[in-house]
């Protein structure tokens, strides 16, 4: 098959985003596998290419469908040059964060790419009239015009999904109803069978408050809004246990006897996840359309301009994202009803696009690979 066509959003500028798309589209094999599409603009990727990139280069383009497979494709998300300022975060490095977002992300929702990978972005310096959202997560589930989506956090067979995004710890409790439990694990549930491939998956869910409330001593929740909400759960086919203490959860192994688990609060699933598999994580939005994946890490200021900035982990978002598009496929194959249009089906899609003459402009000075 044609490789996968893969928007990529650049990122804050000024920090490890431009460095790890670099470093990664260099990597020998990656385009026999995708077809990239960055977003950005020609300053940002030759600003960032260290020694080791100087054959990096890619090819301007106007659309999608001009992109050619076997080169790093460039469409220039805004006009004109912005000032750089490594290390630092900016107005200026957030806004064009924004533009590329905002236009690959138009992209994902009209199909004229198969998935996205979104690099990370400082959300202090985010400009609040193109991104008033919390953060990625928000953002794709209001332009995908969906109701509810599931941040899902994968490393190997490590999978952790959070029923509360971005909100403050002062929020957590009152946010955490039955109705929302539920919605997030008939996400999660539709997921694990469409996205990854696991025929009846068994989800361990976490308690709210400590020791699981011990009896309603330290909180009713768990009896009242997180006990019940399993069971409803149970009762519509979806194999979920619990609530489970959380504290020593993931400590003893227990982890291990559950296809994924999903906690209460931000917090609350990604310590422990991000302490059992940092640099190789994946922040997966479970729920959409459309396929969105991004590196576990943030934009390490501390690290740009060292050289020392690891793409594994954008590595592993670029391929979980040609994965989940291809589980995906065969989930319908598997699933469809013949007397039926594939387009009933739980992730409707359109056709893939047609493969492009890649007819822009070589702008590495040294001609193709």
């Amino acid at each position: 098959m044609d490789p996968l066509r893969i928007g990529i959003s650049i990122g804050d500028v000024n920090g490890i985003g431009p460095e790890v798309v670099v470093k990664a589209l260099s990597r020998p094999g990656v385009l026999d596998l995708v077809t990239p599409v960055i977003y950005a603009t020609p300053q940002v990727l030759k600003d960032y290419r260290g020694e080791e990139d100087r054959a990096f280069n890619f090819e301007i383009i106007q659309d999608p469908e001009a992109a050619e497979d076997g080169r790093i494709n460039l469409i220039e998300a805004w006009e004109g040059s912005i000032d750089l300022n490594p290390g630092q975060p900016t107005e200026a490095g957030g806004r064009a964060a924004a533009k590329s977002l905002e236009r690959a992300v138009e992209d994902l929702k009209e199909e004229n790419i198969d998935a996205l990978v979104t690099a990370p972005i400082n959300k202090s310096v985010m400009p609040k009239d193109d991104f008033p959202y919390p953060g990625h997560t928000e953002m794709l589930t209001a332009k995908l015009d969906v109701k509810e989506s599931l941040m899902f956090l994968v490393a190997d067979e490590l999978r952790v999904g959070v029923v509360t995004n971005h909100i403050p710890v002062s929020e957590v409790a009152k946010s955490v109803t039955k109705n929302r439990i539920l919605d997030k694990l008939r996400i999660m549930d539709a997921s694990l069978r469409a996205d990854f491939g696991i025929e009846r998956p068994v989800i361990g869910v976490l308690a709210l408050n400590p020791h699981a409330g011990d009896e309603g001593r330290i909180g009713k929740e768990d009896e009242t809004i997180v006990r019940p909400a399993v069971k409803a759960a149970k009762e519509e086919g979806i194999l979920a246990m619990g609530p489970f203490p959380a504290d020593g959860f993931f400590g003893s192994g227990k982890h291990l006897k559950f296809h994924a688990v999903l906690a209460m609060y931000h917090d609350q699933g990604l310590i422990p996840f991000k302490a059992l598999s940092f640099g190789k994580g994946v922040n997966f939005t479970a729920g959409l359309p459309g396929i969105r994946t991004s590196p576990d890490h943030g934009t390490a200021y501390d690290l740009v301009g060292q050289n020392a900035a690891s793409p594994d982990s954008f590595l592993s978002a670029l391929f979980l994202a040609r994965e989940t598009y291809l589980n995906r496929e065969r989930y319908e194959e598997d699933t469809a009803d013949p007397l039926t249009s594939r387009m009933h089906l739980v992730y409707k899609k359109k056709p893939r696009p047609k493969r492009g003459g890649g007819k822009g402009g070589d702008q590495s000075g040294k001609g193709k690979k």
